[in-house]
């Protein structure tokens, strides 16, 4: 399993799982995403985003649209992909990352803090309003100093040994003669005249 940047040709796949999750995708360039891959089937297991906002007193940075798989949920997916996300922050030289979420307790141990909506920048607390009217009731503003980040062990661990639940996937087995064909003569095994 590895984090990488999201490709153009995603977008079609990214758009439709924030779909999916009830993400936001206000403002949406593939190239602010990244998507965790398995190293072995090369599926795609969950994807966040990095979003800037440029002001006249310096940028902004959220991080928002983080959404893993179900069937790849529980295996680290999630926490490696926002390890990814505050590298890139700290990469264009961001101390403070934010979030705008109603996973509070899920971002708490990587370091994030509870702030109130009064301490965001004024950029995201529009967002913040705008986002509990139309995305999430409950989010809440989160703050994160880009060198207090850390990643449980834990994550790292399930990460390393993470697969998709096939159970999650397959749903019961079908043949051919479940739609009434034949699977020696290749003809319908019922009269339908």
């Amino acid at each position: 399993m590895y984090v990488r940047d999201a490709k153009n040709r995603e977008e079609v796949w990214l758009l439709d799982h924030i779909e999916a999750m009830g993400l936001d995708e206000t403002a949406f360039r593939s190239r602010d995403y990244v998507v965790a891959i398995d190293e072995e089937s090369h599926e795609k297991a969950g994807f966040g985003r990095i979003r800037i906002h440029k002001t006249d007193d310096g940028d902004d940075c959220e991080l928002t649209s983080i959404g893993v798989l179900e069937e790849w949920r529980g295996q680290g997916v999630g926490a490696h992909v926002i390890e990814r996300l505050v590298e890139y922050a700290a990469d264009e030289e961001f101390d403070v990352v934010y979030s705008l979420t109603n996973a509070a307790d899920y971002l708490a141990q990587f370091g994030f803090e509870s702030i109130e909506p009064e301490q965001l920048p004024e950029k995201l607390r529009d967002r913040l309003v705008t986002k509990q009217e139309n995305i999430q009731p409950g989010a809440v503003p989160l703050r994160l100093q880009v060198e207090r980040f850390r990643m449980p062990d834990r994550f790292r661990e399930r990460f390393k040994a993470a697969s998709a639940d096939e159970m999650a996937e397959s749903g019961p087995d079908e043949s051919a003669e479940d739609f009434g064909i034949d699977p020696e003569e290749a003809t319908y095994k019922y009269d339908t005249s």
